[in-house]
C-alpha cells in the first residue's frame, strides 16, 4: 500500500522546496503549506496519507496538526521535521500520537525509509480494518478428511502452494473451496501477508469495480473519500475471488489487466498503481461451459486456470462423512454449552447414507441442530437429524408459498430400532403432511419461494441458504414474477 498525497507543512521555502522535489522524484503528489491554517484547510479538502509538519511554526506547534486530523474520517499519518537543537520536542510529539520524525538538514535516503515505513504501515491498518469485518475462528479453517479423495487433494494443495500460480477451484456449493484457497495460503510463501477475499456473487454490479480497484474522492455519488480496493489491500499477499463467474464482462476486461500487466487504476483516476497479489478464484459452474456459451471471456478462462483444483461432493468421499460429523458434533457442543454422549448408531448409518445434496454445508448445519435439540447427556437420534427419507426416483416438497410447515404426527417419528429404510408404499408424503410429486422446473420454484419466505424475503440470507448467488437468485425470481402476478416484483433491495 504506497503513500500518494502528502503535505508539506514548514514555515521555511528552502525546505519546502528541498523536501518536495524529492517526493516528486518518487512521482508522489504534493501539497504545501506555511502554516498550521493553511494546513488544516488542505486537509478539510482532501484526503492525504501523510504530513511532514515542522514543530515550530509562526501562528502555533506542528504537534496541533495530531489533533486536528484525529477528527477526520481519513486520518493522515504525521512525521515531525525538526533541528537537532528540538529532538526532545520530536519525541514528545511522537508520544502524542506523531508517526515518525525527521532531522533537518535529512537526505534522499531518509525520506525513503520513512515513507516505506508509513505504507506498510497504512497498508497493514487497512488490512486489519478489512479483516476485523469478517474475522472467523482459525480452528474452523481446517479440512477433513481421510478417503483417497481428499488425500490427492491435499498433496495438490501442497504442491501449488509453494509456487506463485494463480488458481482456479471449482466444485459444488458447500464443498469447501474457500478452505482448500486458505489452506494454500497458510501454505505458501505470501503466509505472512494478507488474505484477502472478496464475494463477487454479493456485490451489487454497480459497486464491483469499486471493491475490487478503489475510487477516489467524488468519482461517483457516495464517494466521499479516496478508498483502495481489495486488490491494493492484497498487495503482497493473496485475493480469492469467491464465485469468479458472476462478474460483468466489463470487470472480466480489467480483471484481465490485473493479472496481465499486474497494475490497475482506481474509480475516477487515471494514475497506474502497480499490485503483486496471487489470485486465487473459485466458482460452483463450469466455466469452460461458460467459456463456450460466450457468458465468460475465454483469455480471462485462461489466466485463471493456470492450476485447476476440482473439491469432490460429499457424495463421493462417504468415508469422511463419519469424521466430518464427529468433528462437528464435539466443535458445536462446546459453542453451544450442550454436553451429550454422541451419535447413536442408527443416526450414524442415516448419515451414511443420505445423498448431501449441500455437501459439508449441510452436514454442519444439520449436526449443529442435532446438538442442540439433543436432552443433555443423551445421543443424537436420526429423528433429530431432520434428514427427509425419499422414495426412489421421487422428490417431495411442501405445497407452494406454504410459511409454515404442519406439526409432524408423533407417530411418523423414526426411532433409531424402527426406522424403515423407505417410507410405506402410498405414504411417502406423511412425514411432512400433504405434499406433491412435481415437475422438477415446478419444484425448484417452491423451494426457492418457501425459502425466501422462510428467511422473511431477505435474499442475501437465501441465497446463502440455497447455495446459489444473489443474481442467480434475483434471475430465478425476476422469472417466476413475469408467469405468476402473484408474486411481488423484485426491489433493489437485498
Amino acid at each position: 500500500m504506497a503513500i500518494e498525497k502528502i503535505i508539506v507543512l514548514d514555515d521555511q521555502p528552502i525546505i519546502r522546496k528541498h523536501l518536495t522535489e524529492i517526493l516528486h522524484k518518487k512521482n508522489l503528489l504534493v501539497a504545501q503549506a506555511d502554516g498550521l491554517a493553511k494546513a488544516k484547510e488542505l486537509v478539510d479538502k482532501d484526503d492525504f496519507d501523510l504530513i511532514f509538519a515542522d514543530v515550530r511554526l509562526p501562528d502555533g506547534d506542528g504537534s496541533e496538526m495530531l489533533d486536528y486530523c484525529q477528527l477526520k474520517s481519513i486520518q493522515p499519518l504525521v512525521a515531525m521535521m525538526t533541528a537537532y537543537a528540538s529532538v526532545e520536542s520530536a519525541v514528545s510529539c511522537m508520544k502524542k500520537g506523531a508517526f515518525d520524525y525527521i532531522i533537518k538538514p535529512f537526505s534522499d535516503d531518509q525520506v525513503d525509509i520513512l515513507l516505506k515505513k508509513a505504507g506498510e504501515y497504512h497498508r497493514l491498518v487497512k488490512v486489519n480494518e478489512h479483516l476485523s469485518l469478517g474475522s472467523v475462528n482459525d480452528t474452523e479453517h481446517e479440512i477433513l478428511g481421510n478417503s483417497p479423495a481428499m488425500q490427492q487433494l491435499n498433496d495438490l494443495i501442497r504442491k501449488v502452494a509453494r509456487t506463485q500460480a494463480t488458481v482456479l477451484i471449482q466444485g459444488e456449493s458447500g464443498t469447501g473451496k474457500e478452505l482448500v484457497a486458505r489452506s494454500i495460503f497458510k501454505n505458501s510463501t505470501r503466509s505472512k501477508q494478507s488474505f484477502i477475499t472478496v464475494n463477487c456473487a454479493a456485490i451489487p454490479d454497480n459497486l464491483v469495480e469499486s471493491e475490487f480497484f478503489g475510487h477516489e474522492k467524488g468519482a461517483f455519488t457516495g464517494a466521499v473519500s479516496r478508498r483502495e480496493g481489495r486488490f491494493e489491500l492484497a498487495h503482497n499477499g493473496t485475493i480469492l475471488l469467491d464465485e469468479i463467474s458472476e462478474i460483468s464482462p466489463v470487470v472480466q476486461s480489467k480483471l484481465l489487466r490485473v493479472l496481465q500487466e499486474r497494475e490497475l487504476e482506481r474509480v475516477g483516476s487515471s494514475r497506474t498503481i502497480k499490485v503483486d497479489s496471487r489470485v486465487i478464484a473459485t466458482t460452483n459452474r463450469d466455466l469452460a461451459q461458460s467459456v463456450e456459451k460466450k457468458e465468460f471471456r475465454q483469455d480471462l478462462y485462461f489466466r485463471l486456470n493456470v492450476v485447476p483444483i476440482y473439491v469432490p461432493p460429499l457424495r463421493d468421499r462417504r468415508s469422511d462423512i463419519l469424521l466430518l460429523a464427529e468433528t462437528f458434533m464435539r466443535r458445536y457442543a462446546k459453542k453451544h454449552g450442550c454436553p451429550i454422549c454422541g451419535f447413536s448408531k442408527s443416526s450414524l448409518e442415516v448419515m451414511q447414507e443420505h445423498s448431501w445434496p449441500g455437501n459439508i454445508r449441510e452436514l454442519q448445519n444439520v449436526v449443529e441442530r442435532a446438538v442442540i435439540l439433543t436432552p443433555e447427556g443423551g445421543y443424537i437420534e436420526p429423528g433429530l437429524l431432520g434428514l427427509t427419507q425419499m422414495s426412489s426416483g421421487q422428490i417431495l416438497i411442501p405445497t407452494a408459498h406454504s410459511q409454515q410447515f404442519p406439526e409432524p404426527d408423533s407417530s411418523n417419528i423414526f426411532t433409531p430400532d424402527d426406522a424403515p429404510t423407505h417410507p410405506p408404499a402410498g405414504q411417502a408424503g406423511s412425514v411432512l403432511g400433504k405434499e406433491e410429486i412435481l415437475p422438477l422446473s415446478e419444484l425448484e420454484k417452491n423451494h426457492i419461494l418457501a425459502s425466501l419466505d422462510a428467511f422473511d424475503q431477505n435474499r442475501t440470507k437465501t441465497a446463502k441458504h440455497l447455495g446459489i448467488s444473489i443474481r442467480t437468485l434475483r434471475n430465478k425470481l425476476n422469472e417466476y414474477q413475469k408467469s405468476d402476478q402473484n408474486i411481488s416484483p423484485i426491489e433493489d433491495s437485498p
